[in-house]
């Protein structure tokens, strides 16, 4: 083993440090970085929860991808999807494409006795994937459609039901209207409720059969509005987009589902700035505390370093002698940080204590992602540039001369 290492370990587990004042300082660098490796796992585990839960209630509602035509532009009411160039069968066999299902959407208003909310219909078909959808069902179920016929099953927001006063197995008119033509009204059977969190679409989604959009819009049988297509990860969004938007023909345009509301986007991407800084400033607490941690240990040690050197131990040795014995301090600070930080992230996991408004955060608890490869940079970048901070402290040992520490004592 190395003088410098062997040494270290020495001093480090020397029951000299009981009772002096090194043992209070030594108790303060591992608290701080006990605080700081605690403090920088939640951080980055509830920034990266949220923006992760976030995109995947986006499009677990609306599918990852979105294929429109380019005639429907921003409008609510959809046109017919072009099938010039529209390659479905090649999108399906795409490695990351889990599935895809056809929909149509139309605008109209629902109402009854007590009040009267503006609506987007979406009509699903035969292909739209229920077990997707049953994480947001807060009662009963999705409408079952076969294409064949019209199923007047419908499932509704809670904001739309608790607008007006419905619960499932009431029934509802709607009223969908077009231009220079009469208002189309039709009664509906509220078989499910659910809820996303995202006021954007809760304030306005409900889930029907298809053929009432199509008989509204005027559509053939066999046209529909749009495909939602679901991939395996929505982290693989942006990668998997320009090899769909290759398939989909010119009259039609790809959508991600986090650009459909670029006002949710937009705050997501905060939550990268906000990890940052707070990285950064534990990382500044850390470093100034073990640079001082350091710093006391030289002056209390100063004897020994004298001996040191006039036993023939070079600065570089002793240098790397007291870095070794300050990171080892830091240790038990890590492994204690990391039971506690890791301890309350997955309490927050499994029970869900600390709620939210889904009104303002979109989310109704705090999500956390345990990302195993963050959680180690986290421990081993604390560890790396605590190292490196030490270097230049360090250099106060060589200012120290052995003849004047043995002269004095």
């Amino acid at each position: 083993m190395k003088f410098p290492l062997y040494f270290s370990r020495k001093i480090a587990f020397s029951k000299d440090n009981k009772n002096n004042l090194s043992r209070v300082i030594i108790f303060i660098g591992r608290l701080s970085v006990a605080l700081g490796i605690i403090v920088s796992l939640i951080t980055v585990s509830t920034g990266f929860g949220s923006k992760k839960a976030i995109k995947e209630r986006l499009a677990d509602f609306s599918g990852h991808i979105t294929l429109r035509s380019t005639r429907s532009n921003s409008s609510y009411n959809t046109s017919i999807l072009d099938n010039q160039g529209l390659n479905i069968p090649k999108i399906k066999e795409l490695p990351d494409v889990e599935s895809v299902q056809k929909y149509a959407t139309v605008t109209g208003i629902m109402r009854n006795e007590h009040s009267f909310a503006g609506i987007i219909f979406k009509g699903i078909g035969k292909d739209f994937d229920s077990l997707r959808f049953k994480k947001f069902l807060v009662a009963g179920t999705t409408p079952t459609v076969t294409e064949k016929g019209f199923n007047n099953d419908v499932t509704i927001s809670q904001k739309i039901a608790n607008d007006l006063h419905l619960k499932v197995n009431d029934s509802i008119v709607t009223v969908f209207s077009k231009a220079d033509q009469k208002p189309i009204y039709r009664k509906f059977k509220i078989i499910g409720i659910y809820k996303t969190d995202i006021k954007m679409i809760d304030d306005q989604f409900v889930i029907g059969g298809i053929n009432h959009v199509r008989r509204i819009q005027e559509m053939k049988p066999d046209e529909v509005g749009g495909i939602d297509i679901f991939l395996k990860n929505v982290n693989d969004i942006d990668k998997d987009f320009p090899e769909i938007e290759k398939l989909i023909g010119y009259k039609n345009y790809a959508e991600k589902a986090t650009d459909k509301y670029p006002q949710i986007n937009d705050w997501i991407s905060i939550f990268d700035t906000n990890i940052a800084l707070i990285i950064i400033i534990m990382l500044i607490v850390v470093v100034i505390n073990i640079i001082m941690l350091l710093l006391i240990l030289i002056i209390e040690r100063t004897n020994s370093i004298g001996l040191l050197k006039t036993l023939g131990a070079s600065n570089a040795q002793i240098r790397a002698t007291f870095i070794n014995y300050t990171l080892i301090i830091m240790i038990p600070g890590l492994l204690y940080g990391n039971a506690i930080g890791l301890g309350l992230i997955l309490i927050q996991k499994f029970f869900g204590v600390i709620k939210l408004n889904p009104q303002n955060y979109y989310v109704s608890t705090v999500p956390v992602d345990l990302n195993p490869i963050a959680i180690i940079s986290i421990s081993l970048g604390i560890l790396l540039i605590s190292g490196l901070a030490l270097i230049i402290p360090s250099y106060l040992i060589s200012k120290i001369s052995p003849v004047k520490v043995i002269k004095y004592n």
